[in-house]
């Protein structure tokens, strides 16, 4: 699997590279044709740093941001852009004025959910998504689902990388999509011709990582 990775890099900061891996792999909600590895931009200080300062720009101007909610471990990089919207000056409703970082529990039903003391953070608060990819969009939508249930105000979703522009008409800001992996494609399970040649899954992925088969 390692042999068939390549990088791609971000338009707006070079120091921000994507690994592509090409192969057959499963994700909750598809089969894809590319795993992108997201580990070093998810975990590494100075990367992480890069990309909250590139998705920062989206949002600084004009939207309200009082809590960033963190899917798929991001974050490391959900800190450093409250820090990057906070120092640009973006207005938060809190009454501490400061964003608050936050991440999702899943229950024994696989829903997510906030402990009662968290829920004081969302509800009537403007929330941003975070995540690290959006395939087919079924994550953020489960996530913003979440928010409408604990009475958040929901003002945007962001990714590292996504393969799609919008969720219920919500757009989807990401530094890298699938139009710089020409090769790129998902499928459902049935439609999947990787599946219907035979070909062996290289990988069970999500947004955390891969397992190998």
């Amino acid at each position: 699997m390692e042999s068939r990775m390549h990088k791609i890099f971000a338009e707006e900061d070079r120091k921000i590279a994507l690994k592509v891996y090409e192969g057959h792999f499963a994700t909750p909600h598809s089969h894809i044709t590319h795993y992108f590895d997201m580990t070093t931009l998810r975990t590494r200080a100075s990367e992480a740093s890069a990309v909250a300062r590139v998705l920062a720009r989206h949002y600084e101007l004009s939207t309200i941001v009082d809590t960033i909610i963190c899917m798929d471990g991001t974050e490391v990089i959900g800190a450093y852009l409250a820090e990057e919207l906070s120092n640009a000056g973006i207005m938060s409703m809190n009454a501490h004025e400061t964003i608050y970082v936050v991440a999702p529990e899943i229950n024994i039903n696989g829903q997510l959910m906030f402990q009662d003391n968290m829920t004081p953070m969302i509800k009537n608060k403007n929330v941003l998504i975070l995540t690290a990819s959006a395939t087919t969009g079924g994550s953020l939508q489960t996530c913003m689902d979440c928010v409408k249930y604990y009475e958040g105000k929901l003002q945007g979703a962001c990714a590292i990388f996504s393969a799609i522009r919008k969720v219920n008409d919500m757009p989807v800001i990401s530094i890298f999509s699938s139009d710089q992996v020409a090769e790129y494609r998902s499928y459902t399970t049935r439609e999947c011709p990787n599946c219907r040649a035979q070909k062996k899954i290289d990988a069970i992925v999500n947004g955390f990582g891969y397992s190998k088969l």
